[in-house]
């Protein structure tokens, strides 16, 4: 969920299914809520996570058949992500 997904419909609905939705009320809002910043910016590092496994094709294309292998290469890529990123 992000600014764009912050109206009240989807707020309730994520917290009926059990989620706790960290995005801040956008600026304009007449009722704004408070919001954990270090638990945005720990969801923001998981978001760039995920893109950077994206970029890996073999993991985008998904050319393992098996769910075990393809666990497995998402292992090592994010292995891979880790070591190779700053």
């Amino acid at each position: 969920m992000d600014r764009a997904c912050e109206g009240n419909e989807t707020r309730g609905l994520a917290s009926l299914l059990g989620f706790r939705p960290v995005v801040p009320p956008n600026p304009l809002r007449r009722t704004p809520w408070c919001f954990n910043r270090r638990l945005y910016r720990q969801r923001n590092q998981i978001e760039r996570r995920f893109r950077r496994l994206k970029g890996v094709r073999r993991v985008f294309t998904r050319y393992d058949k098996l769910d075990t292998l393809f666990r497995g290469f998402i292992l090592f890529a994010l292995c891979w992500i880790s070591v190779s990123t700053p």
